[in-house]
């Protein structure tokens, strides 16, 4: 293939490293608080969304590339919710007198990591794209320099994410000395018949790597403090889009280059999926800070879509799918009511600080009671369906006891959520609550609005859409 034709195939990626050196240009001329930049990053987001939706199929770059139904799929939907991202960023940041420019090229470089992983064919590509993600996210997390402990947040995702990028290298050298090659297809073909012990040592140390990048348990450490410290926006970004781009390389990964080794990885990752639903269960039951508080919660719902994973088939990799975009628009709606809320000035990011929200704003007290009801997984709303598809899944794969988990720790869950609603429903109101500004207030009650009753009609269109970028998995 010439390279006017990879070029076609890999078109959104190559659009948003155009545009984000474009932008860093007409940036650095400009003022740094220009807004022009951050809407040229928005739209530049949106047409990469338009041409992952309507490019061409195929391989490029020696196979590196895969350009197919599931990579297209992923990446509509991660460039759209980094556009979101970038509006509650602009807000945000400009109501604090802190907006630069250089945030929205942050999310444009970010965002085109996530496309180079989606699409990874080989174990290249698979390190190029997470490290081009996680240094844009590094840097975004301790984006308000003058804040301690945004500075102490990037800190430490950036030492464990160093932690985590060796222990994917260390996997992807293994699996290339033991299978012989860096392609997904070629180290299928080595491990058809199962991992030998060599490549299953590897596979062991890229699935805690990954692991890692999701923030699934036990290689959550960063999650908490990193989401507490974080601005808000940027954990609205966090919690979404890379999320779901890194379950979609770990769906890649396992899917495409060790299929027929699904009864040895299958183990791994139920062992994942259950500490981490019990784990962000029970430690969310401490928390105050509605940050933290989340951060466990995203934990407890990685583990969800671990179990779809963990079913090994196509129809579990459909229901992660489906999970994961779900699960996107919830987490993203609830840091947009932390983004909208403050009293005199001050963030709200306690749960004291939600007493009495009913009273003062009542219809951002609705859109939370609507993202915690979700989470907890109560029908109708959009959690409860999500949570269908997983249990299903890993069911019909003959695993029922991990549903069976995965119930005990939405009801252990219930709590926290049941208490935010009561804060926020009963309590006496701690103060007046200022005004919602309308971009925030705008993304957050559209995420209930889809949550439900949106969603039922949604879901009618995501599931055949899911069940096709599935098939494209090596995944039976």
């Amino acid at each position: 293939m010439d390279l006017i034709a990879a070029l076609h195939l890999a078109a959104p990626e190559a659009f948003l490293a155009v545009s984000a050196l474009a932008l860093l240009l007409v940036g650095a001329t400009l003022r740094p608080s220009a807004l022009v930049v951050w809407v040229l990053g928005g739209l530049a987001l949106i047409v990469a969304a338009a041409l992952a939706a309507t490019g061409p199929l195929g391989a490029a770059f020696s196979g590196g590339f895969v350009a197919d139904q599931a990579s297209a799929f992923a990446k509509v939907a991660i460039y759209l919710m980094s556009a979101v991202a970038l509006l509650l960023g602009a807000g945000w940041l400009g109501r604090l007198r802190a907006r630069q420019f250089e945030y929205p090229i942050l999310v444009l470089l970010a965002a085109l990591g996530m496309g180079v992983m989606v699409s990874s064919g080989d174990l290249i590509s698979l390190y190029v794209g997470v490290e081009l993600q996680s240094l844009a996210l590094y840097v975004l997390a301790a984006f308000r320099r003058d804040d301690a402990k945004a500075s102490e947040a990037g800190l430490k995702y950036f030492v464990l994410g160093a932690l985590s990028s060796g222990l994917l290298l260390y996997g992807a050298s293994l699996i290339y000395g033991f299978a012989g090659s860096v392609k997904f297809a070629d180290i299928a073909a080595a491990a058809h018949a199962g991992a030998a012990n060599g490549v299953l040592f590897g596979l062991v140390f890229l699935i805690c790597g990954l692991a890692f990048k999701v923030s699934a348990a036990p290689f959550h450490m960063w999650t908490p403090d990193v989401y507490e410290g974080a601005p808000t926006p940027v954990v609205a970004f966090f919690a979404a889009a890379p999320k779901f781009a890194a379950m979609v390389l770990f769906a890649r990964a396992l899917g495409d280059a060790f299929p027929g080794a699904a009864d040895q990885w299958r183990q791994v990752i139920i062992v994942i999926a259950v500490i981490s639903m019990l784990l962000g269960a029970f430690a969310g039951l401490v928390q105050r800070n509605l940050k933290r508080l989340w951060a466990y919660s995203s934990i407890a719902n990685v583990g969800y879509a671990l179990v779809g994973l963990s079913a090994g088939t196509k129809e579990g990799v459909q229901a992660m799918l489906v999970f994961m975009v779900l699960y996107m628009i919830d987490v993203t709606g609830f840091f947009a009511c932390l983004t909208a809320l403050s009293r005199d000035g001050k963030p709200m990011e306690t749960m004291d600080d939600m007493a009495g929200l009913m009273r003062e704003r009542p219809g951002m007290a609705l859109a939370m009671t609507a993202f915690c009801v979700s989470a907890i997984g109560i029908p109708p709303f959009s959690g409860f369906m999500a949570k269908i598809y997983v249990f299903k899944a890993i069911i019909d794969a003959g695993y029922g006891w991990v549903a069976v988990v995965g119930l005990v720790s939405s009801v252990i869950a219930a709590f926290y959520y049941l208490r935010l609603i009561k804060v926020m429903w009963f309590d006496p109101t701690a103060g007046k609550v200022d005004a919602a500004p309308l971009d925030a207030r705008g993304v957050a009650f559209a995420a209930a609005l889809f949550s439900f009753p949106v969603v039922v009609v949604a879901l009618k269109l995501l599931d055949p859409l899911a069940r096709t970028a599935a098939s494209a998995f090596g995944l039976s």
